[in-house]
């Protein structure tokens, strides 16, 4: 069946093979997050609020300054699909260039950002944990930056395999760490949700420590790092033309989620400690569409590099199925199996918990609705990004997220009197309108009575 199609095996050959392990790899870092979860669940439903406010703030700035590394890897991807041998190593630099620059004004945020957590009216208890949190965890925001650079060096040459080894290491030293940091082993002080913080701005040195060595090693013909230090204004100007729409993007999402925690801390420690499991469940999940993106963004910047503009449809098409599909999975886990996800975290048979799983539960059930659309969204985004679309994108996300999103969600909440559900179905509307608005974009954009036209311009916005 597959070779009905010219090239279509050969592309569902290289996605899977690229995709695996980037989603593994995601799914690895992601993990981070699981283990600091399960573990400070230990600690009680006040420590796990603390996180969840903590680790809210800390992805929020995280994403939005990350995101802008993410037009790392097309660029590569496009500069090897035209085989222009010298671009994707000064891509790399420039990258890390502008890693350091983000990285101090989100370290700044951090350090300053908790009496504004106070003056939201959250819970103290939980507010002061976080605070603590993030000045420890900011510390590690450069290394995190850095990290990213490198990693959209390596994807964009379709190397992932280095990633998915550090990322596997990662996930190891955290648990170490969190272990020796959190509950005070090997004669280290007792820090809880605090240590928590240290272990993961350590794991984020490592990490760029690692891809440094590899990528010195992997490409040393490239030499990724001679000249580092100075600036390219060309090449760091096309780094952030096609990444601030990404940045902008994503912070439009991950701002829509974290306005709802946010919320959510409203309704009290249980109802945020349920949705903070719900998050993290489907947050891990939502790892395997998101490395099935990447690979997607990245054969399709190949593809477009080399002027293949029915390579760029089948690679978009193929992934945007194969991240819905995963998706379908893992709905049925939510639903189906809610009571054993939430026992992956804290202790079902516990009387303390009834009401922290009543609500993890309902959120779960919600969750299961929102990961189809979000899979779709998320696969059709990196398709765009792989042609260097990214602006539109931002538009159109900003529509689905916090018009129709977060404003759906609270009109049920607190107009209908739905509750913190209303929220959760607000994030389903936003995520569905942004999956029919951004697969509509790129089969349009790459519809078949306009590939010849559209050749020569693939690679432009």
């Amino acid at each position: 069946m597959l070779s009905a199609v010219p090239g279509l095996g050969v592309d569902v050959r290289k996605l899977v093979t690229l995709a695996l392990p980037l989603a593994v790899a995601q799914l690895a870092q992601n993990a981070m997050g699981f283990v600091d979860t399960l573990m400070v669940g230990r600690l009680g439903p006040t420590a796990l609020a603390g996180l969840a406010l903590g680790a809210t703030t800390f992805s929020t700035l995280y994403v939005i300054l990350m995101a802008v590394l993410l037009s790392v890897s097309p660029l590569v991807a496009q500069a090897v699909g035209a085989r222009r041998a010298g671009e994707p190593a000064r891509v790399a630099r420039q990258g890390l260039l502008l890693a350091l620059a983000l990285a101090v004004p989100g370290m700044a945020v951090m350090f300053l950002v908790e009496p504004l957590l106070r003056a939201a009216g959250l819970p103290a208890g939980a507010v002061e944990l976080a605070g603590g949190y993030l000045r420890a965890v900011a510390l590690g925001m450069p290394f995190a930056l850095g990290f990213m650079a490198l990693r959209g060096y390596f994807e964009g040459q379709g190397d992932a395999r280095p990633i998915l080894y550090l990322a596997l290491a990662g996930v190891g030293l955290n648990v170490f760490l969190n272990d020796a940091l959190i509950f005070g082993r090997y004669g280290l002080p007792a820090l809880g949700v605090v240590g928590t913080g240290y272990a993961t701005a350590s794991v984020y040195l490592a990490l760029f420590a690692g891809a440094a060595l590899l990528a010195r090693a992997r490409y040393r013909g490239q030499a990724p790092f001679r000249g580092f230090g100075r600036p390219d204004p060309t090449v760091l100007r096309e780094i952030v033309r096609v990444g601030w729409p990404i940045s902008v993007t994503l912070g439009l999402e991950v701002g829509l989620f974290s306005t709802i925690s946010f919320l959510m801390g409203g309704f009290g420690d249980a109802v945020l400690a349920g949705h903070q499991i719900a998050m993290q469940s489907a947050s891990m999940t939502f790892m395997i569409p998101l490395g099935i993106a990447t690979a997607t963004g990245v054969l399709v910047g190949q593809a477009a590099g080399r002027g293949d503009p029915a390579g760029v449809r089948r690679a978009g098409t193929l992934g945007i199925g194969l991240a819905t599909g995963f998706m379908c999975l893992t709905a049925l886990l939510f639903w189906l199996a809610s009571r054993f996800v939430i026992g992956l975290y804290v202790d079902v048979a516990d009387p303390i918990n009834t009401e922290l799983i009543r609500y993890a539960a309902g959120f779960l059930a919600i969750a299961a609705m929102f990961q189809l659309v979000d899979g779709m969204q998320v696969a059709a985004a990196g398709a765009l990004r792989g042609l260097k679309d990214t602006r539109v994108p931002m538009l159109l996300t900003l529509v689905a997220y916090w018009l129709v999103g977060l404003s759906s969600g609270v009109v049920l909440a607190y107009v209908l009197g739905v509750g913190p559900r209303g929220l959760w179905f607000g994030m389903v509307a936003g995520l569905a309108v942004a999956a029919l608005l951004l697969t509509t974009r790129f089969a349009r954009s790459t519809r078949q009575d306009a590939l010849a036209s559209a050749a020569p311009s693939l690679t432009s916005d």
